[in-house]
């Protein structure tokens, strides 16, 4: 059902009408959902905002993550790549309560933003910038507690300023059901019990030789990153969730869905790549990819800070889906990029996940100029079976359609960001097939 409301102040001055959805009970033909992620305010307009809120044809809003970032002025972007008008308050990076307050406020004065949020009702997820990079139980890439404070005193103020300006759940975790059609499962995977993130550089610091590297690389492959106490979500949420899917499945619910931030999917470096790259190619750029190519080789992927740096707690939940013979739908953001995965363990289907790419961090287009992003795509696809798709070149987001028996995806791509527009530059689709475990294009 849809409702109606606004607010009044003591003045009797009155905000403007904002609309909500309540989620369906009983039988359910079709749902569609919104997804978004990484959403930082100085690169750009968030377009993908408008569009969704002019589009007006979606049942909820799923946030991923990034909905805001901690840099200061002149720190992603740097000085010069800041969109024109697109000012941060505070200028410096955000610690304290009152900077992470005042930064809420300046994503909030974003017309786009308030007219989505107007419409539309949305479930929240944090990720690491809400509070500092590649944020972990124990603190962050970017927490420098010598200058900043302790981890714990920053970590609860960002939390306390996110509850203050969200209509959000004071619970870490938490499932929602959509009638008989999907239960959803929002996954907290940073601050509750996430171990610290594995580095490919340490594993290789040192080691001059081809040999020398490998041997290391095998080492760390058969230890450090295999090992079974690394935790993402930690034991009290894994048995959450693994109760919750065999639930949703004896009742009958079509789709569990999990609605968390990081990639799922299985991705490692084409080791081809290195060798594709123009003359041109900074040297520093060259030598993290050549080592990356190096670490696919002995078998690990490139990404530590993803469900790829955590293997052994990848396992147990698609040992989870897979006990409870889910038709399991994985959502995820952080990377800027769009993605389609068949997830697989042992050669069994699990599911499949849709990565949506960002609303306007910037993409491996960025990082990787010197490859055209066709290239750049046909060699992840060529070198990860699991992987069906990805684009690497444009901002947006996702429509998620779910009915009993397909979920589709549409990613939808705006024309840019450093003007306002709600023009799209395409779209592209995909689709599973209730109890396929494995996409199709659409």
């Amino acid at each position: 059902t849809w409702y109606y409301y606004r607010f009044m102040a003591p003045d009797g001055t009155k905000s403007a009408i904002g609309r909500t959805r309540t989620l369906p009970q009983g039988p359910t033909s079709r749902f569609r959902m919104g997804v978004f992620s990484c959403s930082n305010y100085a690169f750009g307009h968030f377009n993908a905002y408008a569009h969704a809120a002019e589009a007006n044809d979606l049942d909820l809003l799923l946030h991923l993550g990034d909905y805001y970032y901690e840099y200061g002025a002149g720190t992603y972007p740097e000085a010069g790549q800041s969109a024109p008008g697109r000012i941060l308050a505070p200028e410096r990076e955000i610690v304290q309560l009152a900077d992470y307050r005042a930064r809420h406020a300046t994503y909030r004065s974003d017309p786009d933003l308030q007219r989505l949020t107007q419409l539309y009702p949305m479930i929240f997820i944090p990720d690491d910038h809400e509070t500092a990079n590649d944020s972990w139980q124990g603190g962050a890439e970017n927490h420098q507690s010598e200058t900043e404070g302790s981890w714990d005193a920053r970590t609860r103020a960002s939390l306390r300023a996110y509850r203050e300006w969200l209509p959000v759940s004071d619970d870490p975790w938490k499932a929602y059901q959509v009638g008989d059609l999907a239960t959803l499962f929002r996954l907290e995977t940073r601050l509750t019990a996430r171990s610290e993130q594995l580095d490919i550089a340490t594993v290789l610091a040192g080691k001059s030789t081809p040999d020398e590297m490998m041997a290391a690389l095998a080492a760390f492959r058969d230890g450090a990153w295999a090992d079974p106490s690394r935790q993402l979500m930690g034991a009290a949420q894994e048995a959450w969730l693994a109760d919750g899917l065999k639930a949703s499945t004896r009742g009958g619910t079509r789709w569990q869905v999990l609605v968390q931030q990081v990639l799922m999917g299985n991705l490692n470096t084409p080791t081809a790549l290195a060798g594709a790259l123009p003359a041109n190619t900074p040297e520093a750029l060259r030598q993290r990819l050549t080592a990356s190519a190096m670490a696919s080789s002995a078998g690990i992927p490139f990404n530590m800070d993803a469900w790829d740096g955590y293997p052994a707690a990848r396992k147990r939940v698609f040992d989870a889906a897979l006990a409870a013979n889910a038709n399991l739908i994985a959502l995820a953001g952080d990377t800027h990029n769009g993605w389609a995965f068949d997830l697989a363990q042992d050669g069994a289907n699990v599911g499949v996940e849709f990565g949506v790419c960002s609303v306007t961090s910037p993409g491996f287009e960025s990082y990787l100029s010197q490859v055209p992003p066709a290239l750049l795509e046909r060699a992840l696809v060529d070198a990860n079976p699991q992987l069906q798709w990805t684009d690497t070149s444009q901002r947006g987001y996702m429509a998620l359609e779910l009915t009993p028996s397909a979920a589709s995806c549409e990613w939808r791509f705006v024309s840019g960001v450093r003007q306002r527009s709600t023009a799209l530059a395409g779209t592209h689709r995909m689709t599973s097939a209730l109890g396929s475990g494995a996409l199709a294009t659409g």
